[in-house]
């Protein structure tokens, strides 16, 4: 069953990724996009995986070892597990950013490459866009930091 749960992981969200990347300007993608729900698919299937270990898990992260999540992450389930951790948060980031660009109206196809990059290498994904963003203004200027108020 954990074998079916690690291979359902990835079908749930490959189908909001290809809206992302395949069909952007679709008129139907930026309103399934806009919902952070879009991840809950992936969060049950984590949520399945680890509450029924808890008692395995919960030892392991509030006092992580080399050794323990090694441990951990060889076995199916936290394999599985760590898979659906990895799959919603990467498809969380990817959310983002693929918002973010259309406020600051980043070219679709400048977008493409980035979103597969953290598709497949989530955190080096997020750090290319985060430099890519620096490119494009954000329209209501929100980007810059805000400047504190002077008392007085």
């Amino acid at each position: 069953m954990t074998a079916t749960w690690f291979t359902l992981t990835f079908a749930l969200a490959a189908p909001f990724w290809a809206l992302m990347i395949l069909l952007p300007g679709w008129s139907w993608t930026i309103r399934i996009i806009r919902s952070p729900l879009i991840v809950l698919p992936v969060l049950v299937i984590y949520a399945v995986l680890v509450l029924p270990a808890l008692g395995a898990v919960l030892p392991v992260v509030t006092s992580p070892t080399l050794t323990g999540v090694r441990d951990l992450f060889g076995t199916d389930v936290g394999a599985a597990a760590a898979w659906a951790h990895l799959i919603g948060f990467d498809l969380f980031v990817g959310r983002w950013a693929w918002l973010d660009s259309r406020d600051r109206a980043v070219p679709a196809l400048v977008m493409a490459p980035v979103l597969v990059a953290t598709i497949l290498l989530g955190p080096l994904g997020l750090a290319g866009y985060l430099v890519l963003r620096t490119r494009w203004a954000h329209p209501s200027g929100a980007a810059a930091a805000p400047t504190p108020r002077s008392v007085g």
